[in-house]
């Protein structure tokens, strides 16, 4: 079906993580994704969905009557309609940010779009599918994120920062996996260390839990 994407949810709730924790958000969250991330709290957006029309989703994000929007998945990019979604959402006037993997390309990412980029540790399972690249689409307006399980991950993220000066491409994130790495571990290291991050836990897991739709 032309002009539709496919979707295993939309709702409202408040932003769990980057710079925009704790605002009203509306998440659509697209079906697909072609990594397998040892810790994913998304696996139920692998497959199944429904395929809704452009104006279908576009309805239903307005019904919420909120400013923000996260497009997320799975990998919303894995979706090549994604794009035309986003741009049609930005002239629309909403805030919008894109979560994504890093594992496919950014380039085509409209600019007006807010980029949330991870960057997969080794813990992840999925470093090799990096698509590096991506760094050098980045601007201020964007965020790169790492997910870590253990010190082994830190460490591997704070060398890369400081080799790659990732600060300087755009903020950096750093969380714990949730209910794996003790928060107030990750918070002593990067202390310790002095890294130019913000490190961040996810609110709405503190708020809901892992329930699907909040």
């Amino acid at each position: 079906m032309k002009d539709a994407l496919r979707i295993t949810e939309i709702f409202c709730s408040l932003q769990g993580e980057t710079t925009r924790m704790g605002l009203p958000t509306v998440f659509v969250r697209l079906t697909g994704c072609p990594l397998r991330c040892g810790y994913c709290d998304s696996a139920y957006a692998f497959t199944g969905g429904e395929t809704q029309s452009f104006q279908t989703i576009l309805d239903k994000i307005a019904s919420f009557n909120t400013h923000h929007i996260c497009v997320t998945g799975g990998e919303p990019l894995a979706q090549k309609g994604v794009h035309e979604l986003m741009r049609l959402l930005c002239d629309a006037g909403y805030s919008l940010s894109l979560e994504t993997s890093g594992a496919l390309s950014i380039a085509e990412v409209d600019p007006r779009v807010s980029r949330i980029l991870d960057i997969k540790t080794p813990g992840s399972g999925e470093l090799s599918k990096m698509h590096w690249e991506n760094l050098d689409y980045l601007s201020n307006t964007d965020e790169i994120k790492f997910v870590l399980c253990d010190r082994n991950d830190y460490e591997w993220a704070r060398n890369l920062i400081r080799e790659r000066r990732l600060e300087t491409l755009a903020p950096v994130l750093m969380s714990p996996v949730w209910e794996t790495l003790p928060p107030a571990n990750l918070a002593a290291w990067v202390l310790e260390d002095h890294l130019p991050v913000r490190m961040q836990v996810q609110l709405h897991k503190i708020l809901w839990g892992e329930r699907p739709g909040v």
